[in-house]
């Protein structure tokens, strides 16, 4: 984890730093060729925020790595057979996310048209796909063989 929160925090360095050349730049320009005076502010505020979101994920993924043991990534000496053995489990096939998917796009299409009953049909359905993807392994034939 220490090397995917170092690089979450260049990486908002960056964007922080690319905002201040940005905010300068745009106010510096002539209005010739902008068509505009002084500095454009969305632009700055957008490049910010990203910096404040990565600086987030920097800062989680920084607290996971102090609570967790050192992974072969993070350690110099590790040797490629450090890495070796189950990763996780990792569900071999679902239709839930397809579900989910088609949900959020009932959802935005009702945004996008103006129908509410439409948004608020695609947010039902988004629950439930929610809920059928969370729970996917706690029903069925599975349920009666652990009691």
């Amino acid at each position: 984890m220490k090397s995917e929160n170092r690089l979450f925090f260049v990486l908002a360095l960056f964007v922080f730093a690319m905002a201040g050349l940005y905010g300068w730049w745009t106010s510096v320009a002539s209005p010739e060729q902008s068509g505009h005076h002084g500095t454009e502010w969305i632009g700055v505020v957008a490049l910010i925020l990203s910096g404040l979101l990565l600086s987030m994920i920097g800062g989680a993924l920084w607290l996971i790595s102090r609570r967790i043991e050192p992974r072969p990534e993070d350690r110099k000496d590790a040797e490629i057979a450090d890495g070796a053995g189950d990763l996780g489990f990792f569900s071999p096939g679902s239709y839930w996310p397809f579900g989910l998917a088609l949900s959020a796009g009932i959802a935005s299409l009702g945004l996008a048209f103006d129908q509410w009953w439409l948004v608020a049909a695609g947010l039902i359905s988004v629950l439930f796909a929610t809920c059928g993807l969370m729970f996917e392994y706690y029903t069925g034939s599975r349920r009666g063989a652990e009691h």
